[in-house]
C-alpha cells in the first residue's frame, strides 16, 4: 500500500480497489488486531516452559563452553568450547533476553524469572536506557525521522533524513570493521547517550535525554553506560581469564572471540530487519491517520528474511522483524506462528510485505549503507 508520507525509491504496492485508502487501512488494522487478540489469548504456560527450556540449554552450553575453553589442550576441543560459549551468549542476547525485555512474559501469572522489571540482561547494555530508547522510542515511531533514535546513529548514516557528514564516506568499512564487531558495546553507548553527548546523532536537534552538553549530563550518561559495561567486561576479560592462571591469554582470546561472534550475528540480524533501499523511511512529523495506518508503517519499515528454525532461534525471531514490530509483546514462537497469516493479511490489503533470503537481504542492507555514504544519496 502506498503510504503517502514515506520516502521510497520503489513503486508501492497497488491500493485495494473499491475502498478508500483510509477505509482499507482501517480494515487492515482490524484484521491485525483480531489476530493479535487471538494469539495473545493463547500465550501462557506453554510459552513459559519453552523459554525455560531454552534458558537451561543456554546455561548448559555456557558450562560446557567455559570448561572446554579452560581445560582444552587441542584445537578441536578449544573450538568446540568457543562454539558452545557463543551459543550461550547468542541465546541470552536474542531468544531469551530481548524477548524478556519486551515484557513478553509479564502477563503470565505465578513466580518466574522472566519479568522485564528488574531483569538482568546478560549483555553489556544498560537495561533502563535500552527500554527508553528501544521500547518507547524505536517501536513507537519506527524509521520516523527525528523520533526514532535507531536511525540517527552518529557514526553511520542510515537514512537520507540525516545530513551527510565527511566521515560518512567511510561508513561501510566502519560498519563492517568497527560497529558490527563491537555492536553491543556501541549500542550501549548509543542508548545511554554517550555517543550523542560526544558526537551528536547526525542531526542539529539532539534527542531529549541530551538537553545540553554540560558536566551534569556527562556524568549521567557515562554513569549509565559504565554501570553495566564495567562488571560485564570485568567478568569476561579479567575474572574468567584470571581463573585460568597460566592460560589467561587463551581464555581471554576465546571470550573476546565469542563476544565478537555474537555481536556480528546480532548486528547482521538487526540491520537486515531495518535497512534497505526499499525499506520505508518517513519524514519528520509523519503521523499515522489511524491504527491500521500505523500497522502499515511498521510493516513497510521492516524486512523479514527466511532461515531454518534453528537459525531463527539464534536470531531471536528477528528474522520475523515485521511480526515483531507489529506485535512486540508476542513470544518468539508465536511470531513464527503468525507470520503466514500476517503476510496473507498484508497481501489482501495491498500493504507491501518484504521477505527474502538472509544473504540477499544482507546484501541490500549493506548496499544501502554504501549508497548513503555518498553526499547526494536520498
Amino acid at each position: 500500500m502506498a503510504i503517502q508520507m514515506q520516502s521510497l525509491e520503489t513503486q508501492p504496492a497497488p491500493v485495494v480497489a473499491a475502498l478508500s485508502e483510509e477505509e482499507n487501512l482501517r480494515r487492515f488494522g482490524e484484521a491485525l488486531d483480531a489476530l493479535r487478540r487471538r494469539v495473545q489469548a493463547e500465550v501462557g504456560e506453554e510459552d513459559l516452559c519453552y523459554i525455560q527450556r531454552v534458558d537451561r540449554a543456554s546455561h548448559a552450553a555456557e558450562v560446557l563452553g567455559r570448561t572446554l575453553i579452560h581445560f582444552s589442550f587441542d584445537p578441536l576441543t578449544y573450538a568446540l568450547g568457543i562454539g558452545a560459549l557463543w551459543a550461550h551468549k547468542q541465546l541470552q542476547t536474542t531468544e531469551i533476553g530481548h524477548t524478556v525485555m519486551h515484557g513478553v512474559f509479564n502477563r503470565i501469572e505465578g513466580e518466574h524469572a522472566y519479568r522485564s522489571q528488574g531483569y538482568t540482561w546478560k549483555i553489556p547494555i544498560d537495561e533502563a536506557s535500552w527500554d527508553r530508547g528501544h521500547n518507547k522510542r524505536h517501536h513507537g515511531a519506527t524509521n520516523v525521522a527525528g523520533r526514532d533514535p535507531d536511525i540517527h546513529f552518529g557514526p553511520v548514516r542510515l537514512t537520507e533524513h540525516t545530513p551527510h557528514r565527511w566521515y560518512h564516506r567511510m561508513q561501510l568499512p566502519f560498519t563492517l570493521l568497527v560497529a558490527w564487531p563491537n555492536f553491543s558495546f556501541s549500542m550501549n553507548l548509543h542508548f545511554t547517550g554517550v555517543l550523542d553527548f560526544w558526537q551528536g546523532n547526525g542531526r542539529e536537534q539532539p534527542f531529549d535525554f541530551i538537553e545540553k552538553r554540560d558536566l551534569k549530563t556527562a556524568v549521567d550518561v557515562h554513569r549509565r553506560a559504565l554501570r553495566k559495561a564495567l562488571p560485564y567486561y570485568g567478568k569476561e576479560y579479567l575474572l574468567f581469564p584470571a581463573l585460568a592462571g597460566p592460560f589467561f591469554a587463551k581464555v581471554l582470546f576465546a571470550n573476546w572471540l565469542t563476544e565478537t561472534m555474537r555481536d556480528l550475528y546480532s548486528a547482521a540480524t538487526i540491520y537486515c530487519g531495518h535497512v534497505g533501499a526499499e525499506t520505508a523511511r518517513y519524514p519528520e512529523g509523519a503521523i499515522p491517520m489511524n491504527r491500521g495506518h500505523w500497522y502499515a508503517m511498521q510493516v513497510e519499515a521492516s524486512n523479514d528474511f527466511e532461515v531454518p528454525w534453528l537459525v531463527s532461534v539464534f536470531c531471536g525471531a528477528l528474522d520475523r522483524q515485521i511480526e515483531h514490530h507489529l506485535f512486540p509483546r508476542l513470544p518468539t514462537q508465536r511470531l513464527r506462528q503468525v507470520a503466514p497469516e500476517v503476510r496473507a493479511i498484508c497481501e489482501a490489503h495491498g500493504v507491501q510485505y518484504r521477505s527474502d533470503s538472509w544473504p540477499r537481504t544482507l546484501k541490500r542492507a549493506l548496499g544501502r549503507i554504501a549508497e548513503l555514504a555518498r553526499p547526494a544519496a536520498a
